[in-house]
């Protein structure tokens, strides 16, 4: 027979969590979409701005220097809320091949265009692409899902980036000259701006034509009206659409291109840097890693929770996101103490609900996943791995003042931290590229960096330790290219180098004026810094 004051217990626990249920039919009740934010009012804005690049239901692939009115376009959805959007226009690998030829003849044209009117042209895409920042930071909010803040974010980091790199070009540039043939750029859909449009850009400054693939999971509005804006003022770029497996031939293997920049996934990666490497090309390759965050011997732990928040930002949808801490057993009471306060800090929402059509967009960590696809994947992993022996420390609930009522909710996964994940789940090996946070439990100096180390490479990591001697003594047998001090690292901005250790990158690191060395050639026999089969070369 239940006791007494077990059964008040769970009456309790009924009537507050019908209050709450209240609470949250209520706020809900009380969202609406930001005024003019609408995916409707971006579409009408960019054809507007860029008629040229944009149709009422679709956009052009851009080649031979015009906007191309070829290629299958595809359905696509938003992530926030499951509304159709415009997908990409998927040319076949015969048209992608003449694509490629005919950036070769914008390359060979434009290699020769002098340093001081290529800076001129750049610069002044630069001040169209500031004008327009908050139609490119909407786009990107419909199409990848990211909030508002953070959409700003990526735009202003393209646009203050390659303004450094046009301040300063020159000595850059010095004694080396552009490649024989245009650079190709796969790149991922999460940074469509602050990575891959900034990349192109640099690379059109130091003398080369573009070729750059939209991403297949978003980000082909904001990459088309960016090109539009580029290309206006006379920068040899080239956009198209298709599929990686189709277009690979055109845009990694054909031998009119004269580099290949990739960022993506290792199993991707792999297959593209197999055939630049068969081919002798100059490549950039950044895959992924799991970036791990060390605890040993640690007190410091309001400076921990502080960024423990931050870590959420996209929802860890980001190279270099920590989704892994590695823990002294004998500190784990006292880390838990810490972190799970602050994760429950996580604002999580519909990027564009407010209270008024008026009022400022909301600040969150982050809204949806990039599809739906995505969220039940990971919650699948996550199902799994508690079957399999995984301790949950803490699930996210749906926050009452972020949704729109009976909107489409299947591309969000709320914060998950797991203890111990078993070996045989994708969690305990792999980048989740989500807000799942798994936690390894060590009790020696070895099984920490053995934890820290178990991706066989890393972009990023982080080691927390009270005693700078022990930082001194670990830091360097963590293999990530960057490790901080109880802090988290970044690829960095404008002079900062970026690269990883082994099998998180391939090729040439980047970051500073390593960007332009690799995508111009130096002087006969020079060996660039990087990650390459026969040597890892530091800076």
């Amino acid at each position: 027979m239940t006791a007494p004051s077990t059964s008040r217990d769970g009456l309790v626990r009924e009537e507050r969590e019908r209050e709450e249920h209240v609470r949250e039919e209520h706020v809900r009740d009380t969202l609406v979409l930001k005024a003019g934010a609408e995916w409707t009012d971006a579409w009408q804005r960019c054809l507007a701005v860029a008629p040229e690049a944009f149709r009422e239901d679709h956009v052009l692939n851009l080649w031979n220097g015009a906007w191309q009115a070829d290629g299958r376009t595809l359905p696509a959805t938003s992530p926030v809320d499951g509304r159709p959007i415009t997908g990409p226009p998927r040319l076949d690998a015969t048209t992608a091949r003449q694509a490629v030829r005919a950036a070769l003849d914008q390359h060979r044209a434009w290699r020769h265009i002098p340093l001081a009117e290529r800076s001129a042209r750049v610069a002044a895409t630069l001040d169209s692409l500031a004008r327009h920042r908050e139609l490119l930071a909407l786009l990107l909010v419909w199409e990848i899902g990211k909030p508002w803040r953070l959409a700003q974010a990526d735009v202003d980091r393209a646009i203050d980036g390659v303004r450094w790199y046009v301040d300063g070009i020159e000595p850059m540039v010095d004694g080396r000259v552009p490649l024989d043939g245009p650079v190709s750029n796969i790149a991922s859909w999460n940074y469509p701006m602050s990575v891959l449009v900034h990349t192109m850009l640099v690379q059109t400054l130091a003398g080369n034509a573009v070729i750059a693939k939209t991403p297949t999971d978003g980000g082909v509005a904001c990459l088309t009206l960016a090109c539009a804006l580029a290309v206006r003022e006379g920068l040899p770029v080239t956009l198209v659409s298709g599929s990686g497996g189709e277009l690979s031939a055109s845009l990694v293997r054909a031998p009119e291109i004269g580099c290949v920049s990739f960022v993506g996934g290792r199993d991707t990666g792999a297959a593209v840097a197999t055939a630049v490497a068969d081919l002798g090309k100059p490549h950039i390759l950044e895959q992924e890693g799991l970036n791990t965050w060390g605890i040993w011997n640690y007190s410091d732990w309001d400076a921990l929770a502080a960024h423990i928040p931050k870590l959420f930002d996209y929802g860890k949808q980001r190279c270099t996101a920590y989704p892994r801490f590695v823990v002294q057993r004998a500190l784990f009471d006292a880390f838990l103490a810490a972190y799970l306060p602050a994760v429950r800090t996580v604002r999580v929402g519909h990027p564009l609900a407010v209270r008024q059509p008026e009022a400022p967009f909301p600040d969150l960590d982050f809204g949806p996943l990039i599809n739906a696809a995505k969220a039940k994947e990971l919650d699948d992993q996550i199902t799994e791995a508690v079957d399999r022996g995984a301790v949950p420390l803490h699930r996210g609930t749906p926050d009452a003042g972020r949704f729109l009522r009976s909107q489409d909710m299947s591309a969000y996964l709320h914060p998950v931290t797991l203890l111990n994940p078993p070996p045989s789940s994708p969690l305990h090996h792999a980048e989740p590229f989500g807000p799942v946070d798994t936690i390894v439990l060590v009790d020696t100096e070895a099984e920490l960096l053995a934890a820290m180390n178990a991706s066989n490479g890393a972009l990023v990591a982080t080691l927390s330790t009270d005693d700078p001697a022990t930082y001194e003594r670990l830091a360097p047998q963590i293999r990530a290219f960057k490790t901080g001090r109880g802090k988290p690292r970044s690829r960095g901005d404008r002079d900062e180098h970026f690269g990883g250790f082994g099998g998180s990158w391939r090729g040439a690191f980047v970051g500073g004026e390593l960007l332009v060395r690799a995508v111009t050639r130096g002087p006969a026999g020079e060996h660039p810094p990087g990650n390459f089969p026969s040597d890892h070369r530091m800076v």
